[in-house]
């Protein structure tokens, strides 16, 4: 036997609601995204009209009994003028600078403009850390329920006074795109300064497209790369990729305005709707899927691909053939058959130091000659998710 060790749990988690925009009203629960561009000026800080405008039409939203989870990004765009600053820095230290100014008055202005509603709201600074560890992931999902529960307005936003390059989501659509799936939500919008998403640069032409059904609806879609008020890191392409994330995971996205956002929420066939497909996922299995740095790669043989792929079963070091990369215990690593095929993804449980000498032997001989501390599988079923496979990546 080349892999074994327990069956992967698989949540409970029901098929959403939505199937085009007009459904919207008839979320459960949604996560919203805003923008930078849309909330912040290089000159003048947070827009606090702007900001009221989208309290406005989330309380609407809320009042109809939809939960709403808010991702919001300008933190580090609202501390760029109280400390001196014309333009978002390149550099971490000076990034964290800024978010650590700016994240307290984001707060306070979306405290004041939901408490016209009699609304409490509340921060939720993530890392990639609080989505990937089981104790971290478990303890987010916690807080974010009993708040909603309690009638508030979750206000999510990256951690970025202290997270590292190592650890970061690179962007907020990517975190929404995490938390959608984290509370377990029927939908996500991502709202920006563009309407929808178009074929080409609208500016020279380019159609909206109101529905995206499948990957093959993108060919030839010209992305752009920025914001146009150039506060933010994302840009269509992330917006794109984050409503691919969530599609692939049974969560519908709408990619829309913040200025629109009051008539999608009034149900109104607005901006792009990217259909879900895939079955649904926890944050922490998507995150491995989607956006996982790997730092390693496991080679597996055949009896081992059918355990891990076909059965869903642990890999165990019997079942591996070889190893590359630099890795320690917890990092992703993707695991490839005998012709270089990328199966899966998971947590390793050993370092790329120690892992080679297990290669090909029982748990029993593992134990016999490194301890009982090493009666453990190689890649847990749990820490483990199927990838569609292709080619691995150099």
């Amino acid at each position: 036997m080349n892999a074994g060790g327990s069956d992967a749990r698989t949540p409970g988690l029901t098929a959403s609601v939505l199937t085009g925009q007009a459904d919207i009203g008839r979320a459960r629960r949604l996560v919203i995204k805003v923008g930078s561009s849309s909330l912040t000026t290089l000159d003048g800080g947070i827009s606090v009209e702007a900001l009221q405008r989208l309290v406005d039409d989330v309380q609407r939203l809320r009042a109809r009994g939809t939960d709403v989870v808010l991702v919001s990004s300008g933190a580090i765009a609202a501390g760029l003028a109280p400390l001196g600053l014309s333009a978002r820095p390149h550099d971490l230290a000076t990034q964290q600078a800024a978010a650590a100014v700016g994240q307290g008055m984001l707060l306070a202005h979306y405290t004041r403009a939901f408490a016209a509603h009699a609304t409490t709201v509340s921060q939720v600074l993530l890392t990639v850390e609080d989505l990937i560890r089981r104790t971290h992931y478990t303890n987010a999902l916690r807080a974010v329920e009993k708040l909603l529960s309690l009638g508030a307005v979750p206000v999510v936003n990256e951690n970025d006074a202290v997270a590292t390059h190592e650890i970061r989501f690179g962007d907020n659509d990517r975190l929404a795109a995490l938390t959608a799936n984290l509370v377990r939500a029927d939908g996500l919008v991502l709202l920006s300064d563009v309407d929808a998403l178009h074929d080409g640069p609208p500016d020279e032409g380019g159609r909206p497209i109101p529905r995206i059904d499948d990957a093959v609806d993108l060919r030839g879609v010209t992305l752009g790369r920025r914001g146009k008020a150039g506060v933010g890191t994302g840009g269509m392409v992330t917006k794109v990729e984050a409503a691919r994330i969530t599609a692939d995971n049974g969560i519908p996205a709408v990619l829309t305005s913040a200025s629109q956002a009051g008539r999608l929420f009034a149900g109104e066939t607005v901006g792009t709707f990217f259909t879900a497909r895939g079955r649904r996922r926890g944050a922490r299995s998507a995150w491995l899927a989607h956006l996982a740095h790997v730092k390693g790669r496991l080679t597996v043989d055949d009896g081992a691909v059918a355990a891990v792929v076909d059965r869903r079963r642990s890999l165990l070091a019997a079942g591996i053939t070889g190893v590359t990369g630099e890795f320690e215990p917890s990092d992703p690593v993707e695991i490839a058959g005998p012709d270089g095929t990328v199966h899966a993804r998971g947590l390793v449980a050993f370092s790329s130091v120690e892992l080679p000498g297990m290669l090909g032997r029982s748990t029993t001989e593992i134990v016999r000659l490194y301890g009982e501390d090493h009666q453990r599988e190689v890649v847990h079923a749990d820490d483990m998710v199927r990838v569609a496979a292709g080619p691995a990546e150099d």
